[in-house]
């Protein structure tokens, strides 16, 4: 009977304890920035405006001079390596990245449980932390691109050629320009090698790989694809600067740069599994 109500007290405080992590985690991101970090630090716009007319002149010159020559090409590819691009382009949406971290993020406030040690709820909060930025930084990046595509409404790669627009057209024939698997995989590119830098070179090929597939399956002009990695980079850079300037995986240098802080090493991550599971 005893043990009954322990377990019925118990199970109540549990469930309270995990809605107040879960809470504590959507808020954390909306506090106002404090200390002089935020103060000194350099946001992503400012750093990057002088390459902003680059960038920009570059998705121009593509749209002139390569999109229609790249069509072309592309039509003249053996069917066997448009038919091979046509099995991996998929894997350049957003469901790929952002399945996984949601899971891992949710599973975050169950994991962090009063039992734990102070050092070992410290591992997961910070396991937490990141795996929000990354989380919002892919999610909020193709957010954006689905909205602004449709309100540019660019023509996909046709007979009407690179210079067919319909704005504010909401069907997916119209919805060319950035290409959203590409602002997919710069965003994921950023995003997790802010996190995991050593990840870097293979999240480079898979960024290319997509970014080429999209091209090759004639889904989009190169300009699109031009658009949607620079679009993508930059949403994540900006993201990594709110988390930052409130000091969370992320922290403001003397010089108003952006540095990632460390987090729990792998050995610290298998101490607090080894508590969690009571080994």
């Amino acid at each position: 009977m005893t043990a009954h109500g322990g377990t019925s007290r118990a199970m109540p405080a549990r469930a309270g304890y995990i809605v107040a992590n879960l809470v504590d985690g959507v808020v954390a991101p909306f506090r106002a920035p404090r200390g002089a970090w935020a103060r000194r630090l350099v946001p992503a716009w400012r750093r990057f405006a002088p390459y902003v007319p680059l960038v920009a002149a570059a998705i121009a010159a593509a749209m002139v001079y390569v999109d229609a020559p790249m069509v072309r090409a592309v039509d003249r590819l053996p069917r066997g390596v448009i038919a091979a691009f046509d099995e991996v382009t998929d894997f350049g949406r957003g469901v790929w990245p952002l399945t996984p971290l949601f899971v891992l993020l949710i599973a975050t406030p169950v994991l962090d449980m009063p039992r734990l040690s102070l050092m070992a709820r410290g591992v997961v909060t910070a396991a937490a932390i990141r795996l929000g930025y990354m989380f919002v930084a892919i999610g909020l990046a193709g957010l954006a691109d689905t909205i602004i595509k449709r309100i540019i409404g660019r023509v996909r790669p046709s007979d009407l050629g690179p210079f067919a627009f319909e704005p504010f057209s909401w069907r997916s024939a119209y919805a060319s320009l950035p290409s959203g698997h590409a602002t997919n995989v710069f965003a994921t590119l950023v995003a997790v090698g802010a996190v995991f830098p050593r990840a870097r070179p293979a999240l480079w090929a898979y960024a290319l790989v997509i970014a080429a597939s999209r091209v090759i399956v004639s889904a989009h002009y190169t300009s699109d694809v031009l658009a949607g990695a620079a679009f993508g980079a930059f949403g994540a850079l900006v993201i990594r600067d709110w988390f930052a300037a409130r000091r969370l995986g992320f922290y403001v240098g003397r010089d108003g740069a952006v540095h990632a802080m460390p987090g729990p090493s792998w050995r610290r991550l298998m101490r607090v599994a080894a508590q969690l599971f009571g080994k």
